[in-house]
């Protein structure tokens, strides 16, 4: 190989072998004048006649680079000792020097043509991983359909054409379409157009199975395919997004009439993005259909928000298991009275296991139990009709439960509470006393045969019937961290509630199983407090929404 450092030293005619060697080879003196040459580099520089000016014998490159070897000072070319280089003839070469003891120049001149372009490939090829690298990281850090379509939009305005649309299978009779210039917005607007009307589109659209991009005629773009000031349209393409076995949508894109038009390696690229974006927004819209369809069946798995209801107060907190979750295997609902003299039943309890699996049982019991509200004045038989359901679903959890009949008798309010292997209910008095009620039962869902007590229990004005699932008092925690919380603690907690309504009540026992456990993990926890109002006048608006005591 030539060495590519310019270096000194005799050499003769016959060294060179000038006739033989495999590169052009120009020798000029120290004035810059052409002395020799050989074969290959006559048949390359057909000007370069022995005794001609090397300005007019070789391209212009090639003379300064012997001006700036020869006279070091301001020049044109780098300063460097080589290889210069340049194009002859549509080829580039590189020109190593060779400088001589009598101060004449060997110029060697290689053909790096192939080299060139496997470095300008290999380069090229980089840039692209880095962009798709680049492109897959942006559309993966979001779940959002619409910032996937402008990151979509905005990178291919960028790194692929002078503008990019990305367009979204319709929503009735329009096409949301985002545009972004080149070193612009992104923007979304609802185009009223019909896909049909621009060639590949529809085709793009439907993009299942994979079609190919569509190059089509920029005549024939529509107004709205075209960003306003975009100028004189040269080439458009338009490629589909490819989902998850359905269609994400189609991208479209557009250089100027002065950019030079797409080739079909940037084509086959182009489909190489459209494939990771449309794989991004095909999993952010069957995300957002996802959370949808979450939202809407959660919401009746969600408890209840309580209230003032036939002269009674409830209230009710609600806290599941993992802090990203909003639903658990604890629940309690009311339902109020449907006629004068009928009570309200309130339900409380608490599904084997936490997560999704056990709120899906928790509906379950919620709906059988609302369908057995006509049985509501028997507690027993309710629950032995639901344990048999339960024993009858070939499910493997089981259930505690505690039902609450309330029935508001002049300033006081009755209670039966039925348990059904739940905790009792606690009965807090006026005077800050205490009281466990009376009830026991059989877990539900667990034997064929169930048992269960009823107690009945009045409840004077300010004094309180508090159900809680066993989440409260087995919450871990305190000072040294690994503490229950426990039924005395919640007791004495209780007995400072004296008087208090429903919903302070409520919030007192959640806020202190919240600070008893700290940053500890837990099981679901529930709380329904049943108050007996104060003799005071209670402000609302048909018994329906949260009043306020009024002297």
């Amino acid at each position: 190989m030539v060495s590519t450092q310019a270096h000194t030293g005799a050499s003769t005619d016959s060294d060179l072998s000038w006739g033989g060697a495999p590169y052009p080879v120009l020798v000029a003196d120290a004035a810059g004048r052409l002395t020799r040459r050989n074969d290959a580099a006559g048949a390359l520089l057909p000007r370069a006649v022995p005794g001609t000016p090397l300005v007019d014998a070789a391209p212009a490159w090639i003379a300064d680079a012997h001006q700036a070897l020869r006279f070091p000072g301001p020049r044109t070319v780098p300063e460097t000792d080589g290889p210069w280089s340049g194009a002859i003839g549509g080829r580039r070469f590189e020109a190593h020097p060779s400088v001589r003891d009598d101060g004449s120049v060997v110029w060697w001149l290689v053909d790096d043509t192939d080299h060139q372009l496997a470095r300008e490939a290999l380069q090229t090829e980089r840039k692209r991983t880095a962009f798709l690298a680049e492109a897959s990281s942006a559309l993966l850090s979001s779940l959002n359909l619409g910032r996937c379509m402008d990151v979509t939009a905005q990178m291919a305005a960028e790194s692929l054409a002078d503008a990019a649309l990305v367009v979204a299978p319709a929503r009735g009779r329009r096409l949301p379409v985002v545009t972004c210039l080149r070193g612009g917005v992104p923007s979304l607007a609802q185009e009223k157009a019909d896909p049909e009307g621009v060639p590949g589109l529809a085709e793009a659209l439907r993009g299942f199975p994979p079609v190919p991009s569509r190059w089509i005629d920029p005549a024939a773009a529509p107004r709205w395919m075209v960003p306003e000031g975009f100028g004189p349209v040269g080439s458009i393409v338009i490629t589909p997004l490819p989902g998850h076995g359905v269609p994400a949508g189609a991208l479209v894109l557009l250089r100027r009439t002065e950019t030079v038009a797409f080739s079909e390696e940037e084509e086959v690229f182009a489909r190489l993005f459209a494939a990771r974006s449309g794989a991004a927004m095909s999993a952010a819209r069957l995300y957002a259909e996802q959370s949808a369809i979450t939202e809407v069946l959660m919401r009746d798995l969600l408890p209840p928000v309580l209230h003032h209801v036939s002269g009674i107060d409830f209230a009710g907190r609600y806290r599941p298991a993992g802090d990203h979750e909003r639903i658990g295997g604890d629940f309690y609902d009311v339902h109020p009275a449907t006629a004068d003299g009928d009570a309200s039943l309130v339900t409380l309890g608490d599904v084997c296991g936490k997560g999704l699996e056990a709120a899906v049982l928790t509906g379950k019991i919620r709906n059988t139990l609302h369908a057995l509200l006509p049985l509501a004045d028997d507690h027993e038989r309710m629950l032995d009709v639901l344990n048999t359901t339960l024993l009858n679903s070939h499910t493997t959890r089981f259930a505690t439960l505690v039902l609450a009949s309330a029935k508001r008798r002049g300033s006081q309010v009755d209670l039966r509470l039925t348990s059904g292997g739940h905790p009792a209910p606690l009965i807090v008095r006026a005077d800050g006393t205490v009281e466990e009620a009376g009830t026991r039962g059989t877990l539900i869902g667990a034997v064929p045969t169930i048992s269960a007590l009823t107690a009945a229990v009045s409840l004077a004005p300010g004094e309180s019937c508090v159900l809680y699932t066993d989440g409260i008092t087995e919450a871990r925690g305190g000072p040294m961290g690994d503490v229950l919380f426990g039924d005395e603690r919640l007791k004495r907690a209780l007995s400072e509630c004296a008087g208090m309504p429903a919903e302070g009540i409520a919030e007192h026992v959640h806020m202190l199983a919240a600070q008893w456990l700290g940053r500890g993990r837990h099981d679901d926890m529930a709380v329904v407090v049943i108050s007996a109002p104060r003799t005071h006048r209670l402000s609302a608006v048909d018994g329906h929404t949260r009043g306020r005591y009024t002297a």
